[in-house]
């Protein structure tokens, strides 16, 4: 028995694993009585690694340690670790596993890791690799270019106000053992986050980036940080992608290089709509995948990985690119053969996107509209001229009728080398599916504005430019034609020629930039086409970006709230508020430009989600999504509540700040000036642009969340981390918790379930049933659907890992 098991390298790898969980057990085990558990099994795996390093590579698979593998074998298991910290992750917070036996769940990647390792340490180097860890560095140089010119550069309108604060939470909850998956009461209105979908709640690569957000504590830089790695994700993906479809390596690169710093993905994805880019980041990556699984019958395993790493960054703009995908490669392979991957890929939907379809139903904003209001929606002319640096198209934008930044910008090569490709040896049934994807993304680039959830078409611009890319990628390598050379320069300079004039008529101010984008370019070109083509395609890609840059810093078509970035500091400077709700009464229209400016406005008023990072319990949060009920109640939208009337709400008859359990309510003076302080409150603090009223007694019942109760004495009310309550009472009637009542709510008294309502401003209430003179009121929240997803994404594990039959290979 000996023999046969140490004669196998899995039966080794099994050995080698059970002596490697005992080390970690023990550091884990040793690390909890003094660290969060979630901490500590993150130390303990580091740990775990460098010893099963060691073993793997002397006993399992008898190979000699070596750079490369120390650099690969831990990579590879940052996947792993990722995946396990969630599942530990999950397993105590939702399943309630104790935290002692909580690392069991990892025997189940016990498959998935010995694979990985084995790769690692035992496949030498090969070139395919090697010139996709090139494509790495050199997009990771040019990323990093927009902070010599602008440091806040990926820290700008949504990134700002949304995402880098809620981060820092969610990794802050992960660091200390608090992780509430899916639901923070104290951000309120954007505190659902199992249904802002965005968040990527699921995704274990997600996980890890909210705790390096919280590690590094500046916003900015964690900002670009977590920006750059995507846009690394990207331009590897998109490598892979091309050599999948037939590109040699240099066109690959060049092509890959500069997908990542085109116009929308950089200016737009990756400067504030984070969750877009992020999702965006990972489509390549499942495209080649299922790509690969279709041509050489590999393991469905992988395209399911990358398919669910896709899915659940929740944006729903790359589900429907990967949509698209699989529509492409069903016209090139046939239905049959995507049968079975497509319904494991599709499994993982209801775990991401089904609480966002329950929570419509309170939300502020269903999304399921059919109308054009122009609004970023391109036209054909614009997509076609995507190689002229400066052009800035008439695209209607926030606030004007057109963009600031080159935002249908492709590569400056894209346009003028058409004419010299050799597009008869271009393998066009192996590119069936990339032309399906082009022609759909083109469309969907058209318009209408608004299609249910999707809205301003400008955002489908980063999948044609993709499909695009791959297209003339595969068309480079052929080499360029060098027959008919005077037809082919004359249609050449028509094409730069006329890219400019379509810049000057759309904004002729900016006519001397488009004469020196005119002039780079054609320089460009020739270079191009008399000396080395690939390193003139990368070095021009690094000079217009560095042009681009100096001409367009900042996107002046979003949002500059010009945040504080320190989150040190900012908790400081708002440590005044914190201790309980906060209700704030604020435009942010009236807030002077040089306050914002100078950044002086955000020591007295917080918008967005910095409320969060300043550890500020606010009804303050940046969501698109929203909770009905209290915006219309209190105004609320993205910056608070913004009309002067939602302060006399507070203390109408129902006295809703009591309901809200609010301790501090501040309130802009330009807005409202207040003059005398409510009963029970006093004006704790005034200055000229603020006054802040305080609570003067203590709230009732401090450890929970129940706001009032009629009819009922409450004896006792306690936390269970932020998704379960426990209230003990004596009496019958009513209760009201400072929660509000989201989808997903459960209540049981003395563990007989009970229908959950809602107050007129969306506050969640528990009645207690006639006849029943006390016991306990048990509250729990679960994201709904989250059982029968979770079973649905193991299925398709498994569908997966089997092989398919024969009618489907």
């Amino acid at each position: 028995m000996w023999r046969r098991i140490t004669g196998s390298q899995f039966g080794r790898f099994a050995l080698v694993g059970g002596a490697n969980t005992s080390v970690h057990w023990a550091v884990y085990l040793a690390l909890w009585l003094v660290l969060p558990y979630l901490l500590a099994h993150v130390l303990a795996t580091a740990v775990a690694t460098l010893c099963s390093y060691a073993l793997n590579c002397r006993f399992t698979f008898r190979v000699p340690p070596s750079g490369r593998s120390l650099l690969l074998f831990p990579l590879a298991s940052l996947v792993l670790l990722g995946a396990s910290t969630a599942a530990v992750a999950l397993a105590v917070t939702v399943f309630g596993v104790d935290p002692v036996l909580a690392p069991v769940v990892g025997i189940a990647l016990v498959p998935v890791t010995f694979v990985t390792s084995r790769a690692a340490l035992t496949r030498r180097p090969g070139g395919e690799w090697r010139a996709a860890a090139a494509v790495a560095l050199a997009a990771a140089g040019l990323a990093a270019m927009p902070l010599l010119v602008n440091p806040s550069f990926y820290f700008a309108d949504d990134s700002a106000a949304q995402f880098l604060p809620m981060w820092h939470r969610l990794g802050e909850r992960l660091l200390t053992g608090r992780w509430a998956f899916g639901l923070e009461p104290d951000a309120w209105m954007g505190g659902n986050l199992a249904a802002e979908s965005l968040f990527g709640i699921w995704n274990p690569v997600h996980l890890l980036d909210f705790v390096l957000v919280a590690l590094i504590g500046d916003l900015a830089v964690a900002a670009a940080v977590v920006k750059i790695q995507s846009l690394v994700l990207l331009a590897v993906g998109t490598h892979l992608l091309c050599r999948a479809c037939g590109a040699g390596p240099a066109a690959a690169a060049a092509l890959s290089v500069a997908l990542p710093v085109s116009g929308f993905v950089l200016h737009y994805q990756a400067a504030s709509w984070a969750g877009g880019l992020m999702g965006f980041a990972w489509l390549p990556w499942a495209w080649w995948a299922l790509r690969r699984h279709l041509e050489q019958r590999a393991s469905g395993v992988l395209p399911f990985v990358f398919c669910f790493l896709c899915i659940s960054a929740g944006d729903p703009y790359g589900v429907l690119g990967l949509c698209l995908v699989f529509c492409g490669l069903a016209v090139e392979f046939g239905p049959r053969r995507l049968l079975l991957i497509g319904a494991a890929a599709a499994s993982c939907l209801p775990l991401v996107f089904w609480p966002v379809l329950e929570t419509s139903a309170v939300g502020w904003r269903s999304g399921r509209e059919l109308f054009n209001s122009g609004l970023l929606v391109p036209g054909i002319g614009d997509l076609l001229n995507a190689s002229t640096p400066g052009f800035l198209p008439q695209i209607i934008s926030f606030g004007d009728y057109r963009m600031t930044v080159p935002a249908v910008f492709l590569a400056w090569f894209a346009v003028p080398l058409l004419p010299w490709l050799d597009w008869r040896r271009m393998p066009w049934r192996r590119c069936a599916a990339v032309l399906v994807v082009a022609g759909c993304a083109a469309l969907l680039c058209l318009g209408p504005s608004n299609v249910w959830m999707f809205r301003w078409p400008l955002r489908h611009i980063a999948l044609l430019h993709l499909a695009v890319a791959v297209l003339l990628a595969v068309a480079l390598t052929a080499g360029l034609r060098r027959d008919r050379v005077r037809a082919r320069a004359v249609t050449s300079a028509l094409l730069v020629l006329g890219g400019g004039y379509l810049a000057v008529a759309a904004w002729p101010a900016q006519a001397p930039k488009h004469l020196i984008g005119l002039v780079l370019v054609t320089g460009l070109v020739v270079c191009a086409l008399r000396t080395r083509l690939f390193v003139v395609l990368h070095l021009g890609t690094a000079v217009v970006l560095a042009v681009q840059l100096l001409w367009f810093p900042l996107n002046r078509d979003i949002a500059d709230y010009r945040f504080p970035t320190d989150v040190a500091a900012l908790r400081r400077d708002h440590a005044h508020l914190r201790g309980g709700t906060v209700v704030q009464v604020a435009s942010r229209e009236l807030i002077p430009p040089e306050r914002i400016a100078d950044r002086s406005a955000w020591s007295e008023l917080l918008l967005g989600n910095m409320p969060v990072a300043a550890g500020v319990p606010s009804l303050v949060s940046y969501t698109g999504i929203g909770h009905d009920a209290m915006h219309t109640t209190l105004c609320l939208n993205y910056f608070g509540a913004t009309c002067s009337h939602a302060y006399d709400r507070l203390w109408g008859p129902d006295r809703l700040a009591d309901q809200l359990k609010a301790v501090h309510v501040v309130v802009q003076r330009r807005l409202r000036e207040i003059t005398a302080a409510p009963p029970g409150w006093r004006v704790a603090h005034r200055s000229a642009e603020v006054a802040v009223l305080s609570r003067v007694g203590p709230v009732p019942w401090p450890e929970g969340r129940v706001s009032v109760a009629r009819g009922v004495r409450v004896v006792e009310d306690v936390q269970r981390g932020a998704r379960t309550e426990v209230v003990r009472f004596t009496g019958s009637g009513e209760l009201v918790f400072a929660r509000l009542s989201w989808p997903g709510y459960r209540a049981a008294v003395n563990g007989t379930p009970v229908p959950t309502s809602a107050t007129g401003a969306g506050l969640l209430t528990v009645r207690v049933p006639p006849g029943v003179t006390g016991g306990a009121v048990t509250l729990t929240w679960v994201p709904p659907g989250v059982e029968v997803g979770l079973l649905l994404v193991g299925l398709g594990a498994l569908v997966a890992w089997v092989r398919p039959p024969r009618w489907a290979r």
